[in-house]
């Protein structure tokens, strides 16, 4: 086990240190780990090529220990990173205003796209100190609602209306982007507010998670201040709007255009493993901790990362590339389209022959026989 962990463990190594030059020496080396994310892990990807093989299911957790060891040092490593940016961002004297704000963009470049990753990894596992440290690492970025939108939201609801972070067909990501900040927050609370309905209790109840996600962002909000005054506040929501911005750039990639089915008694057909896009790239894998094995992520919520399984193109959909540069090409949305479109109507007829009306699909309406 301690074999097959070092490829992550050396992926996540390289993403906390990749930050390091720049809040040593400023400059250009502060551009380094936003390079590093979103080019270097994709011509990694081009080298290594792809990866289907994996542990088997059946595999003890007692085995994953190597696995898990990377899961928990994270938040210390996020901890750092951010402590460490506001301090040679507002304290250390040798960055200017300019470099300071450019740094904290750049830590927020890890603190999405592995630091929210992370997060995801642990709030679906059971171990109560695990979901902390994910709860903890949603709230260094300002967004401990993913957990309620995550789990009670987008795993039930995926792929339908109901859902915000599955984008709609011919959906460009500048329109996606600020519908999902508020339509994740609203159908969070609205979920909260529900389950503590349903046991007679008002949404202000203090068993409302929304009291510690509010706590949590709070806190950050402080060490900000405590640091660098107003401006270290300004920076750490300056991190975390960068780390939200790559979490949602992931979130449109993972379902463009995928349609769940309203059935003829009113429910939609079960979530299956074409509902998500996969990617099966060795080096891209390693650095999201086998998030792109996504179908099998939707088919199995508590299945740890090591153990994720490919799906073959003949059972889920499979992207070009690799997720980091599928949402470079993202933010370009004429680009998308043209590459991501022909992909979604071939879908279509791959697995929903009989529809003929796809507007009524993406509306909810009864379309399956």
């Amino acid at each position: 086990m301690p074999g097959h962990a070092l490829p992550f463990a050396v992926m996540t190594l390289i993403s906390a240190l990749s930050a390091l030059p720049g809040a040593l020496m400023g400059g250009w080396w502060i551009a380094l780990a936003p390079a590093w994310a979103g080019f270097a892990v994709s011509l990694l990807d081009r080298a290594l090529g792809d990866g289907e093989t994996g542990l088997s299911p059946a595999t003890p957790q007692a085995r994953l220990v190597w696995h898990r060891r990377i899961l928990w040092t994270w938040p210390a490593l996020q901890l750092a990173l951010i402590a460490g940016g506001l301090w040679a961002a507002c304290r250390g004297g040798h960055l200017s205003t300019g470099e300071g704000i450019a740094l904290m963009a750049a830590i927020g470049a890890v603190t999405g796209p592995i630091g929210i990753t992370f997060a995801h990894e642990l709030i679906h596992r059971h171990n109560r100190w695990e979901r902390r440290a994910g709860r903890l690492l949603l709230a260094s970025v300002l967004y401990g609602h993913f957990e309620t939108g995550h789990l009670l939201v987008h795993h039930v609801h995926v792929a339908t209306p109901r859902d915000p972070v599955t984008a709609r067909y011919n959906e460009g990501f500048w329109r996606f982007f600020p519908r999902v900040l508020w339509g994740s927050l609203a159908e969070a609370w609205r979920a909260e507010r529900d389950r503590l309905a349903r046991r007679g209790l008002p949404p202000w109840h203090r068993r409302n998670p929304f009291w510690q996600y509010g706590a949590g962002a709070a806190g950050f909000l402080a060490l900000g201040f405590a640091i660098g005054g107003p401006a270290g506040v300004g920076l750490v929501a300056l991190q975390a709007l960068v780390a939200v911005f790559h979490l949602e750039l992931v979130n449109y990639v993972q379902h463009y255009g995928l349609t769940r089915l309203r059935l003829p008694d009113g429910r939609f057909e079960p979530v299956g493993p074409q509902h998500s896009w996969n990617v099966s790239r060795r080096a891209s894998n390693w650095f999201l901790i086998n998030l792109q094995r996504h179908s099998d992520h939707h088919g199995r919520p508590d299945r740890s990362f090591p153990l994720l399984q490919h799906h073959p193109e003949e059972t889920a959909p499979q992207l070009p590339a690799g997720y980091p540069l599928m949402c470079l090409i993202a933010t370009i949305p004429p680009l998308w389209r043209r590459m991501m479109n022909p992909r979604v109507r071939a879908w279509r007829r791959r697995h929903y022959p009989q529809v003929r009306d796809w507007s009524a699909a993406k509306r909810g309406a009864a379309v399956a026989a």
